[in-house]
């Protein structure tokens, strides 16, 4: 292997690429994921040679909020520390900007709550926190008064 990592050159159709490998992953059309990327703080993409074998990306205020999408690792690599290169990549980010006791969220897809819980992300609802919670938006559906 020969392991590549560059920030912030996250290109949609990386991101397209990796992300179907995971079946629970919602697709976006390539011009909402332009938009998205465009509007990213931070992102990196690594490389075994030219080719793309994981991603994940920052997103937020760029000082005491933000939240981590879209960590992908090929599943061929999977197993390899990819996904605790990308995370030691993201939390080198997080030293350059981030306020003291900054929030830094994420939603574990399933079975990959272990894997963050070693970087110091806690499981919710607990004691303290209640569940974390999300919604996809529909057009069509928008809520009302």
């Amino acid at each position: 292997m020969k392991i590549i990592v560059k920030e912030n050159e996250l290109k949609p159709e990386t991101f397209i690429k990796l992300r179907k490998y995971y079946s629970n992953f919602i697709e976006y059309a390539k011009e909402d994921v332009e938009v998205a990327l465009k509007n990213t703080l931070y992102s990196v993409c690594v490389y075994d040679g030219d080719k793309e074998i994981g991603i994940a990306r920052v997103v937020g205020d760029g000082r005491i909020c933000f939240f981590i999408k879209d960590v992908v690792v090929h599943p061929d690599y999977q197993g390899k520390n990819i996904g605790k290169l990308i995370m030691s990549y993201l939390f080198k980010y997080f030293a350059e900007v981030a306020a003291d006791n900054a929030y830094i969220g994420l939603m574990a897809t399933p079975n990959t709550e272990g894997f963050y819980e070693k970087f110091g992300f806690i499981r919710r609802p607990n004691e303290r926190y209640g569940s974390g919670m999300i919604l996809y938006y529909k057009r069509e559906k928008q809520w009302k008064e």
